[in-house]
């Protein structure tokens, strides 16, 4: 059962959260132990710096977190998503307690020996020990359903709390609610930076709860019953509504407050080796002096390293017109070359997916427009995000790019969509949110009224749970497609938000439909006939296509096989084809919770019999 609650606790893991420098220079050094622990403010700061230091989102964030969904195509996928490969209780990783554990230490010894501490201090600290409990605690929930949830610090003798039962969802994220609560309204709003990364304030308490309540109830809107007991909500806690109403409420504090506001440069935001303070709100910097370096581009262009993560047609035909209108898909517009497509369009388009004119740094230091190079590519699009310009980080892992986690771009979605939810939504609204992230790319800020009939259908056809709209007074289905177009392209590929969309829509069997041309995979770009017969040119390269081209930098082999891993034609709406790649996924509807491990079922079930596994698994 030690192995169960897997933390070290006492002394030795007080002292391995602080720099060394701080723990030799502490005084009295003779009060450096757990009985008397959270007794100064340094002693709390000590402590949840180790939280920071431990569990502050990294790099490998976006290089994972949205490679598999219905918009960027892969060589590979995680194993949960691949068809064919069993996924079973004793594939699924036994849990931890080691968060809860280190959390609620915390809180009891600062219940024991804070009493000295001033109120509005002490509660500070409590309110971010009680936000990374909640930010956990929904990572639990999100992967699992019910979970076990105690506010007790476990000792590995207390068998009534080791074995004890799952709360359900809802009672779960009642308790992750409180905790939220608490800290937004005690932690601390000044918006410290520190070398290397951001203190929890009161920013990005708000900002995580504005995300995972607008997660909860649109999960709890969309998907009829709790997936881990396959029962109707019981509504005992907080309802759809409610939620919204604080996702809502969470967003507007950041918002009101004005310490954040949209940058004018939204390709350095992913470029610069420093956090924007004025738009990001969470995140981490990359330094050889403080976090080291990392290995993100070389993640994106690397045929052995990666899965080779590229964009789809159908993320491409996201992007608006700058005149602030949809490219019409349904009649044949989205049907043109790469080097036509990026003409007058969303600037996000070619800050996302290499187009015509994107340049890098060659080794030897010359500048160059960069080709697009198919080993890298699974569609034709290769993705420029996260991409350092520079030819030696194709080949080193010497990337210091900043890692923004929370963007004040994502506050300003998740209020709108709280509000369309609430039937609030008006043209002020739209304007001081949506309308300035698309004022920012150049795109003419118009407030949405009729319904994009391509947009609708993508989140309507062959899905189990199609898109419907509200019945809420106020709300406007025009403006809730709008807004999951507006997600896409201002927040892909950033930790994973387009699969967590996904999920809460109800709608991962996107992954598995992804386009709607029948052929359940992931669509590339459009090609002429002559673009088929006699090859294309883009940024001053020969490309081929066809069954007699080798795999290269420069071809697509396609044939009819339709196995994983290889390309295939097919013929486009109007005229021409579209490169598609081949790889099976699978998707049911027990997936939108993961089993609980073997391990554990082994452990809990046999001294509690009513601890139980997830419906369908």
């Amino acid at each position: 059962m030690k192995k169960f609650i897997n933390i070290i606790l006492g002394v030795s893991a007080v002292v391995g959260l602080a720099s060394c420098e701080k723990f030799l220079t502490r005084e009295p050094i003779n009060k450096f132990s757990a009985e008397t622990y959270f007794s100064t403010e340094s002693e709390l700061k000590m402590y949840t710096d180790g939280f920071l230091n431990s569990w502050l989102p990294d790099y490998q964030e976006p290089a994972g977190g949205d490679m598999y969904n219905d918009l960027i195509a892969s060589k590979q996928s995680t194993n949960f998503l691949v068809d064919g490969y069993d996924w079973t209780a004793a594939t699924q990783g036994e849990w931890s307690w080691a968060w809860l554990r280190r959390v609620n230490f915390m809180l009891e010894g600062i219940e024991k020996n804070g009493g000295n501490i001033p109120a509005n201090v002490k509660n500070h600290y409590i309110g971010v020990a009680r936000f990374w409990r909640a930010y956990h605690a929904f990572d639990r929930l999100k992967t699992y359903g019910d979970i076990p949830w105690t506010d007790k610090y476990i000792q590995p003798d207390d068998n009534e709390t080791l074995y004890m039962n799952r709360l359900d969802r809802e009672e779960a994220f009642n308790k992750i609610v409180e905790d939220l609560k608490f800290a937004m309204a005690n932690v601390s709003g000044e918006a410290i930076y520190r070398t290397g990364q951001v203190y929890i304030n009161k920013y990005v308490v708000c900002t995580f709860a504005s995300r995972i309540f607008l997660y909860e109830a649109s999960f709890r809107s969309n998907y009829e019953k709790n997936p881990s007991t396959d029962q109707p909500w019981n509504n005992s806690y907080e309802k759809p509504a409610d939620l919204f109403q604080l996702a809502a409420d969470a967003a507007y504090e950041v918002i009101k407050d004005g310490v954040y506001s949209l940058s004018s440069d939204y390709p350095g935001l992913f470029l610069s080796n420093t956090l924007n303070a004025q738009e990001v709100i969470w995140g981490k910097t990359f330094s050889v002096e403080v976090n080291g370096r990392h290995n993100l581009t070389r993640y994106y262009y690397s045929d052995s390293m990666g899965s080779t993560p590229s964009a789809t047609k159908e993320m491409v035909n996201m992007f608006l017109k700058t005149d602030g209108t949809p490219i019409d898909v349904l009649g044949g517009e989205g049907q043109k070359s790469i080097n036509d497509e990026f003409a007058g369009r969303d600037k996000r388009l070619g800050w996302t997916v290499l187009g015509p004119g994107y340049q890098i740094t060659e080794s030897d230091g010359s500048k160059a427009v960069m080709p697009l190079e198919c080993n890298y590519s699974m569609t034709g699009y290769m993705l420029v995000k996260w991409l350092y310009p520079d030819r030696n980080h194709f080949l080193n892992s010497i990337d210091e790019n900043s890692l923004p986690a929370y963007r004040y771009a994502e506050v300003l979605l998740n209020y709108a969509e709280a509000m369309n939810e609430l039937g609030k939504m008006n043209k002020t609204v739209w304007d001081e949110t949506v309308g300035l992230l698309r004022e920012r790319a150049g795109v003419t800020n118009i407030y949405p009224t009729k319904v994009d009939e391509w947009l609708k259908e993508y989140y309507t056809k062959d899905l189990k749970r199609p898109f419907k709209p509200s019945t809420v007074s106020g709300y406007s289905e025009a403006v809730a497609l709008e807004l999951r177009r507006e997600r896409v392209t201002e927040l892909s590929l950033e930790c994973g938000l387009r699969q967590f969309d996904l999920f809460r829509y109800g709608q991962m069997d996107l992954c598995v439909r992804r386009g709607y041309n029948g052929e359940e995979a992931w669509t590339g770009m459009w090609l002429s006939d002559d673009d088929v017969a006699k090859g294309f040119k883009f940024q001053g390269k020969d490309y081929k296509i066809g069954p007699d081209q080798k795999k290269g930098s420069y071809s697509y082999p396609t044939s009819d096989s339709k196995a994983n891993g290889t390309w295939s034609l097919k013929p486009a709406e109007k005229s021409g084809y579209y490169l598609m790649f081949h790889f099976d996924l699978k998707w049911e509807d027990r997936m939108y919770v993961r089993p609980i491990s073997q391990i554990d079922l082994n452990l809990i079930h046999p001294v509690n019999p009513d601890f139980k596994q997830n419906v369908g698994w």
